[in-house]
């Protein structure tokens, strides 16, 4: 089971005015806590042997999470989350990723999803995006924050030379915007993903990206609305501070930099520049080789912690939940990706979205800022 810590990084604006292009979801909101990932937590809690780390680890489960729905089947067990939060009363927020356009993770292999352009994954596509769009109007009460498409519409922006990418530009396009059409429910807030500082966050990259997003919103109808973009998911990149040497000589070297530099540029196209931010993995910095390493980056720490303090009126939030693996090192399997077994990544590694134990415990040792040792 895949989920998302997208540590939540939350813009201090005025109670919600009910507009997804104008309001703060997270503002006033009680984020929803994913049942599995609980669970996993207490596993990994109980297999450790030293009580100080233990009781660090312990924190962790209150933690709110994405809830990937990296698969079609997962989507009942989203509704299952809607109807637990609609349950535990008022300002409920149920956070999750939708992650499942065919052809999915062109440039990469350890996230290949389900579907193929080939055989008729669009349509599959779009009945998944119905079923979505079906469980969150059950449920009008609850708040639904939604991270679309995790690396999709980035790869179109730097990677259309891998021909996988290439060939599916145009479906990519016109199923985010069909996601988008169809998420328009009064409850649901859409953040489309934005790649990282250290990919989109390269100048000649700006223009380029924010004319992507204005067309595909444009796409998704004249009255459609997303509250913005989502960055650094599943990544390593520090919100602000200092350069990190594998990011050199990229002037938009943290998240901060490339959010306020793409931020003009997407006004100019007609896309709401707010922001969340994942910084679940983020609490040590300068462990690359290459800002583009993203596979179990060896030595990597919890990052900030959900707080309402950002420090950036751009910024609304923060995504990967700590302790679920990027992907295997076993060259044999289906998924295997080379970058899982660079230098700095933390080897041997299971399957992505599977449970990674010891690099669990690494992220709540090297956590920055830490967790408490002892809980009073």
């Amino acid at each position: 089971m895949k989920f998302t810590a997208l540590a939540t990084l939350i813009a201090i604006l005025p109670p919600l005015v009910r507009s997804a292009a104008t309001s703060n979801p997270f503002i006033f909101a009680t984020p929803f806590l994913i049942p599995e990932f609980v669970d996993e937590v207490k596993t990994a809690v109980a297999n450790l042997s030293d009580p100080s780390l233990a009781t660090q680890a312990a924190q962790v489960e209150n933690i709110p999470v994405f809830f990937w729905m990296d698969v079609a089947a997962k989507v009942d067990t989203f509704g299952t989350y809607l109807a637990a939060a609609n349950a535990s009363g008022a300002d409920q927020l149920v956070q999750a990723v939708i992650y499942d356009l065919p052809d999915r993770d062109c440039a990469a292999a350890a996230s290949a999803g389900e579907f193929s352009i080939a055989n008729g994954g669009a349509t599959l596509y779009k009945n998944y995006i119905d079923n979505i769009a079906a469980q969150i109007e059950k449920y009008p009460n609850v708040r639904v924050v939604l991270v679309i498409e995790p690396d999709a519409l980035a790869n179109l922006v730097t990677n259309k030379s891998v021909p996988k990418c290439a060939g599916a530009e145009s479906t990519y396009i016109e199923l985010v915007s069909y996601a988008i059409s169809k998420l328009q429910q009064q409850n649901a807030w859409l953040y489309l993903d934005a790649g990282n500082s250290g990919w989109l966050g390269w100048p000649a990259n700006l223009s380029p990206a924010a004319q992507l997003y204005g067309k595909v919103l444009s796409g998704a109808g004249i009255n459609a609305t997303v509250r913005g973009l989502a960055t650094d998911v599943s990544s390593f990149n520090l919100l602000r501070g200092a350069e990190d040497k594998a990011a050199a000589p990229n002037p938009n070297y943290n998240e901060e930099l490339y959010i306020n530099a793409l931020a003009p540029f997407l006004v100019q196209n007609n896309f709401p520049a707010h922001f969340i931010v994942d910084q679940s993995r983020s609490g040590v910095s300068n462990i690359r080789n290459s800002t583009g390493d993203w596979c179990n980056v060896l030595g990597a720490g919890l990052g900030i912690r959900p707080t309402t303090n950002t420090g950036n009126a751009l910024i609304d939030a923060s995504v990967k939940p700590p302790g679920e693996s990027d992907g295997t090192t076993d060259s044999t399997a289906p998924r295997f990706d080379p970058h899982c077994v660079q230098s700095d990544a933390a080897q041997p590694a299971p399957q992505a979205g599977t449970w990674f134990q010891s690099y669990f415990e690494t992220l709540v040792r090297n956590a920055n800022p830490p967790l408490l040792q002892t809980v009073q």
